[in-house]
């Protein structure tokens, strides 16, 4: 079943959005993580999974829009989970089951990326990534009060 193309607009953005979201979401539950626990172990696994804190944490306030205090607080429960370790004060490592938790989660949304996007031209995902950045930089700019 296909569903009519409505205008493209904020609404038709973040339907696709939730509608990829979700279907994580549902892996991220089996292990009891919550997306913005998933986002900061991404941001945690560069750089051989030893990264300044303040990268982790500012990944999660500019990706995801929200306070620094939630961030913090988002690294901290990866911490007391296990999943991440302080070997500096400034500085947050992968540990073994953050590695793996996040090796999992990465895998899951491999898989569900490529059904949700299987079939669709190369050249229309590209349009769609340049229309979708510029559209996430004008936001930003409203955000900033530009």
């Amino acid at each position: 079943m296909t569903t009519p193309v409505a205008p493209f607009n904020g609404q038709a953005i973040g339907l696709a959005h939730y509608a990829s979201r979700a279907a994580l979401e549902r892996v991220l539950a089996r292990s009891g993580t919550t997306f913005e626990q998933s986002v900061a172990l991404r941001a945690a696994s560069g750089d051989g999974g030893t990264v300044e804190r303040a990268l982790v944490v500012g990944r999660l306030t500019a990706g995801l829009k929200i306070d620094e205090s939630a961030a913090r607080r988002t690294v901290g429960e990866l911490t007391a989970r296990g999943l991440l370790e302080e070997p500096t004060p400034e500085r947050v490592s992968l540990t073994d089951a953050g590695r793996e938790l996040f090796s999992s989660i990465r895998a899951a949304g491999d898989e569900i990326a490529s059904r949700v996007y299987a079939g669709i031209p190369a050249e229309d995902l590209a349009v769609v990534a340049r229309v979708l950045a510029l559209v996430t930089e004008r936001a930003d700019a409203e955000l900033a009060g530009e």
